[in-house]
């Protein structure tokens, strides 16, 4: 008996008498962590069941070349660490001064702090998180935005917010001022940002989701 043997790239072995194994996809098969399981039936019953306009409109996030720019200008922003405080005023001690002069221009945190900002209409660009959980911390946020007159965005990721502020995640973050030099970056990206979400309010609080 002559036994042939035909071995591919696949590398199957098909030699008499062996078996040709077949592979199987064994997701389903998987008993996944709690959290998986709830993210997937929470992207279920929002694809199914009819979303209403509030809780629809964080689906409707700024487009990726605006966002880029967006970080790219927050970035230059961000607050300083722990560490970098310690170190400033362990400085100032050492040559004796005191604390004086402007405030610096930060990246402001924290959402009572935010809505304490847009309320004084001090902030110049409020930008949300799409995925805050619950939802009801921030779904209220772009009404009081647009009601103020405030410039705001929804951007993905609360988690890319919490790497601005030296945070895990964060729900929302805002500018109250720049240095003059992004002045003009800070008003093409307010001039879109209002056109994407101020000016298009009516008809996004009129939007249902899901039901498909």
């Amino acid at each position: 008996v002559v036994s042939t043997q035909s071995t591919g790239s696949s590398g199957i072995n098909a030699e008499y008498g062996k078996q040709w194994y077949q592979r199987r996809v064994r997701g389903r098969f998987v008993k996944w962590p709690k959290y998986v399981r709830l993210q997937r039936q929470k992207k279920t019953l929002f694809q199914r069941l009819k979303v209403p306009p509030s809780v629809n409109q964080f689906t409707m996030t700024l487009d990726k070349s605006t966002a880029t720019s967006l970080f790219k200008l927050m970035r230059k922003y961000k607050p300083e660490t722990a560490a970098e405080k310690k170190e400033r005023l362990r400085s100032m001690a050492e040559a004796e001064k005191t604390e004086s002069g402007k405030k610096p221009v930060v990246v402001k945190y924290g959402l009572n702090h935010v809505t304490g900002l847009i309320e004084k209409k001090k902030a110049q660009l409020v930008v949300i998180a799409h995925d805050v959980d619950p939802i009801e911390l921030v779904v209220w946020l772009p009404a009081l935005c647009r009601k103020m007159n405030v410039p705001y965005c929804i951007v993905k990721g609360k988690a890319r917010l919490g790497q601005l502020v030296h945070k895990k995640t964060a729900a929302a973050v805002c500018l109250t001022a720049v240095k003059p030099e992004d002045k003009n970056a800070l008003n093409n990206l307010i001039s879109t940002v209002k056109t994407n979400y101020n000016d298009r309010f009516d008809e996004i609080r009129k939007t249902w989701g899901g039901g498909n």
